[in-house]
């Protein structure tokens, strides 16, 4: 009898370094700059990738140094996940760990990288890379 996935099977707490990351979809929406409204506290998320973001294939470029290179670099982690309002309902992380499982484009489930981008859930080709993009370009003039 073949085993279950192991994201059927164990907690977001339980899993391993590698099986943690192979959840991760590569949307890319991560990877986006984001704005907090200072009256509300909200946050929104801008059309802007970070600099290192690939914007093809929706991963980092610099992963192993992200944190080095880019502070701003959200480091995902299961108890940071309850308080990130912002990811998308379609996050494997959120999924997970509101009870729900993987949607049916995510690579895990359709065994393809490009189902992501197929199914237009990515960020390809809706994002100006940042590094082409000045802040207040993103944030308008506030003056």
């Amino acid at each position: 009898m073949k085993k279950s996935p192991f994201w059927k099977r164990k907690s977001l707490h339980e899993m391993t370094v590698d099986e943690w990351e192979s959840l991760c979809d590569g949307c890319g929406i991560c990877c986006l700059e984001k704005v907090e409204d200072e009256e509300t506290g909200k946050i929104q998320i801008t059309p802007i990738s970070c600099e290192y973001l690939d914007t093809v294939n929706c991963r980092c470029l610099v992963y192993e140094d992200r944190f080095h290179l880019n502070p701003e670099c959200l480091e995902l982690s299961v108890d940071r996940l309850e308080h990130i309002e912002w990811l998308p309902s379609t996050c494997a992380y959120k999924c997970l760990s509101q009870g729900r499982g993987l949607e049916w484009w995510h690579p895990l489930v359709s065994g393809d990288l490009n189902t992501v981008h197929e199914a237009g859930i990515s960020v390809r080709d809706r994002v100006l890379p940042g590094q082409h993009v000045h802040p207040e370009d993103i944030l308008g003039n506030r003056d």
